[in-house]
């Protein structure tokens, strides 16, 4: 049974603000409360939505009181080493993956996180500690969109815009799996590469291609649906090549967000975590091949320089390695 220490070691931080607030120090480990596990972290993701959470955005907006030190971290992966009586489908030494999004015991930049069991799930057959630490969050977000906002049907073309980033190449396989035709828009040469990989139809290079050419090239007739993973100019051309009727989502924190057109139906969202959705996406992920891009792992020690990280070119994902 693996041992419980008392203390443990986390990134955190004592008041919000830029990269240089987080720290590596020693701190109580959480406890088990009641519906919880404790898991004892191997790797954590390093979110698109970290920096804000960092600089405060999420407290002020939510109008939430945080307790310092605060950990931050979302999503991660590791070993059960303790679980509460009333929790009945894991056991100590089972390999999971679990979201914790302003989880008030701290997040996964630690090396043990006590995570409501309700968003805690098995590792996926084949996939690592890593890949299953960092496809959580944007696993979510993308099938959000997909399936509950924009309501994709087999044969639909749709358009993945920011195709090569953590949400967008989880986007365009579950999108595949659930049977539409995928238009990719990613970032460079290797973020069209990594696409065209994942099972995209067609794919473009949204920094020097002319994606709206394309996109009609495409989908003649206009574009069914469209996500919209980020924004600008090159995105409010693409958005013309939606159809008469079509559907668009974005995820809440692209900026900026498309422009609203009275023929679409255009819709932003948030991508909440449940046991419900989080069924849904391992459903998915387990019916066939699905591969979740990680382009860096930092060691714990590192998490300032992930954060700097995440602000420079990069395909999928960024890990925090925590044992």
């Amino acid at each position: 049974m693996p041992q419980v220490d008392g203390t443990m070691r986390a990134v955190c931080m004592d008041r919000f603000g830029g990269p240089e607030v987080l720290s590596l120090r020693t701190l109580p480990t959480p406890e088990v409360g009641p519906g919880e596990v404790l898991i004892r972290v191997e790797a954590a993701g390093v979110g698109q939505w970290d920096p804000f959470e960092r600089e405060g955005g999420y407290a002020e907006m939510l109008g939430l009181a945080p307790r310092f030190p605060y950990v931050l971290g979302s999503e991660g992966a590791g070993i059960v080493v303790a679980v509460d009586e009333r929790v009945g489908r894991f056991t100590v030494g089972d390999r999971v993956y679990a979201l914790g999004f302003l989880n008030p015991k701290g997040g996964f930049y630690a090396q043990y996180a006590a995570v409501d069991a309700g968003c805690v799930s098995f590792i996926p057959d084949g996939m690592t500690v890593e890949q299953a630490a960092v496809m959580g969050g944007v696993g979510i977000t993308a099938l959000r969109g997909l399936d509950d906002v924009l309501g994709i049907k087999p044969g639909e073309s749709l358009m993945v815009f920011g195709a090569s980033g953590g949400i967008g190449h989880m986007a365009v396989q579950l999108a595949k799996k659930m049977g539409a035709r995928v238009f990719a828009a990613a970032s460079g040469d290797d973020g069209v590469a990594l696409v065209e990989r994942l099972g995209a139809d067609a794919a473009v290079n949204g920094r020097t291609d002319d994606v709206a050419a394309a996109a009609c090239a495409f989908a003649p007739e206009g574009l069914d649906t469209a996500l919209f993973t980020a924004g600008g100019e090159t995105a409010e051309r693409a958005l013309a090549t939606v159809r008469t009727g079509g559907r668009v989502a974005y995820p809440n924190g692209v900026q900026p967000g498309p422009q609203p057109r009275s023929d679409i139906r255009l819709q932003s969202y948030n991508g909440e975590p449940d046991a419900e959705i989080i069924a849904r996406l391992n459903r998915l992920i387990e019916s066939g091949s699905f591969d979740v891009h990680i382009a860096r792992t930092f060691p714990l020690s590192q998490a300032m320089e992930a954060h700097l990280a995440l602000g420079s070119h990069h395909l999928g994902k960024l890990a925090l390695r925590i044992h």
